[in-house]
């Protein structure tokens, strides 16, 4: 019998959301345990600031470029690595997945992929690798049909709710303070998604023999938009007694000096000129944003953060009813984080910064194996969780996988963590690449492409149709000083004192950026 592995993900998660990580608003002892227990990462980046690249990225243990998932809309092909079809054929380990997956578009009314067409035809699995999937999404339905095995249940189980939660991608005004997609939801906290899948994860250990060796990775869809946990709950924090984030400029004035030190979608997203689609709704545009909505905005983002704590305690719970935890490794991560009102925006998108790049990340080994807690400072990668997981569980690393065993100790052996960024719409023509090293972090702006046909054009009208003037000559790009300037407002990117730094990081970017798909996979959605 082996060491089990309970992999923990939510979506859209701040590295600063975590007690354990300072924050002095949202109470998330279970989580703080395992930091306290294990290997806190304070320095975890991932490879796409996204959903679909990357939790591409967990699942296969390859960087963007290799698997090619290069944005959201593009599917992971069915033949892509899959570090649980893996750990199932090495080491024949049970396998599931409990929440969201999107490795393929969730934007298909068509249902023109089998992810969301799986919960239709009753499939909870086999699929990539895994005994037995069943899905969740943000919200329940979507134009009056279920989202995803939740929204199947849902219905059945509490009709009443099934359209309760705010409409997806709306800028409708809701809560307290008209934020977007706030909107009170009346859902029961039984029934509501963070507590569904908490339950389907005690049911499958329950269901596991003694001597199993195991690997679930329990993949919670909140804090991610739409705000809207049970309307019960909102109790838990109320956003009046929330100050603003430390990274929010304050009034418009100061927003737009800070973002007039930027590349120009910065200043034009905030003033509605840009259309980041990756950034919401497509009407939404931050100078809207009162400090009051950013407050409940975060307010509800923090409760969420709480219900999945609990629910993480539930699933440990079981994990130590069943004997397991001498030998139980668990890791809590998130695929990018949330600008939650740093620099005045809200969402996420083509903005390579802390707030999106920077994750929480936590191992805690399983106590039988004797690894001592420890903080680990220097710069690991979302792309290092496959090789992990394998290191775990006992067999060699894959000849596909790119990353490298975390390290349970400073040990010095990291240098480097590369964030990509391609965008996937029509006109709109943005490559960025980032290196953090040193305590910095530089991004260079690659020459815009004319935003060649894809698809979208004749599928998508309404998306392909949201392109942008802005056009950048390669001469561009960001550079942060993070010891001196955690809130990366100052640019040092033209820095006369800098460009010796800046054609070092440069140089070792390219240097360390792995190989290219070819040939590269098609946009087929939006999302």
């Amino acid at each position: 019998m082996g060491r089990k592995i309970l992999f923990i993900t939510t979506d859209q998660q701040r590295f600063d959301s975590l007690g354990c990580n300072g924050n002095k608003f949202c109470k998330t002892p279970n989580i703080d345990a395992l930091a306290k227990a294990g290997i806190n990462y304070t320095r975890a980046y991932n490879q796409n600031t996204v959903c679909m690249p990357a939790r591409s990225t967990m699942l296969t243990g390859q960087y963007v470029r290799t698997h090619g998932v290069f944005a959201n809309g593009v599917p992971l092909p069915e033949e892509a690595p899959s570090i649980a079809r893996y750990l199932k054929d090495k080491a024949n380990y049970k396998t599931a997945l409990i929440g969201k997956a999107h490795f393929e578009p969730a934007f298909d009314p068509k249902l023109i992929w089998k992810e969301n067409r799986r919960e239709r035809e009753n499939d909870t699995g086999p699929w990539r690798g895994f005994d037995y999937a069943i899905q969740a999404m943000h919200i329940a339905s979507f134009r009056g049909q279920p989202v995803a095995h939740y929204g199947q249940w849902i219905k059945a189980q509490h009709p009443a709710f099934f359209n309760s939660s705010p409409p997806l991608l709306n800028a409708a005004p809701g809560g307290d303070t008209g934020a977007p997609e706030t909107a009170n939801n009346p859902v029961p906290r039984e029934a509501y998604q963070t507590d569904w899948l908490a339950g389907l994860a005690e049911d499958w250990l329950k269901g596991l023999q003694a001597n199993d060796d195991w690997f679930l990775w329990l993949s919670f869809p909140d804090p991610h938009h739409p705000w809207d946990p049970p309307a019960a709950e909102n109790r838990r924090c109320d956003w009046r007694d929330l100050p603003l984030p430390d990274a929010y400029p304050g009034t418009p004035d100061k927003i737009r000096e800070v973002l007039a030190k930027k590349p120009a979608h910065w200043l034009a997203y905030y003033e509605g000129t840009f259309a980041n689609i990756e950034g919401g709704p497509m009407n939404f545009t931050p100078q809207q944003l009162s400090r009051d909505n950013i407050r409940e905005i975060n307010a509800k983002v923090h409760v969420m953060n709480e219900l999945i704590d609990d629910a993480v305690g539930r699933v440990m719970a079981q994990v130590r009813a069943r004997g397991w935890d001498g030998d139980t490794d668990v890791f809590f991560t998130t695929d990018h984080g949330e600008l939650q009102g740093d620099f005045g925006f809200v969402y996420k998108g083509p903005f390579h910064v802390d707030a999106l790049m920077r994750l929480p990340l936590l191992w805690r080994p399983a106590p039988n194996s004797n690894v001592a807690p420890a903080i680990v400072n220097q710069p690991v990668e979302q792309v290092d969780l496959a090789s992990t997981f394998a290191h775990v569980a006992g067999v060699a690393q894959a000849d596909w996988m790119q990353g490298k065993v975390l390290p349970t100790s400073e040990d010095g052996s990291r240098q480097r963590a590369i964030c990509e960024w391609d965008s996937q719409f029509p006109g709109y023509g943005f490559h960025m690449r980032s290196l953090v090293r040193d305590g910095y972090v530089l991004t260079r702006y690659e020459p815009s492409t004319p935003g060649q046909p894809n698809g979208l054009e004749e599928t998508w009208p309404q998306f392909a149709a949201a392109g942008t003037r802005i056009r950048y000559d390669g001469t561009e790009g960001e550079l942060y000083d993070l010891n001196n300037d955690p809130r990366q407002w100052e640019n040092l990117w033209d820095d006369p004192m800098r460009q010796s730094l800046r054609k070092d990081l440069i140089a070792d970017l390219y240097d360390n950026l792995p190989p290219e798909r070819s040939p590269k996979l098609k946009v087929e959605a939006p999302a």
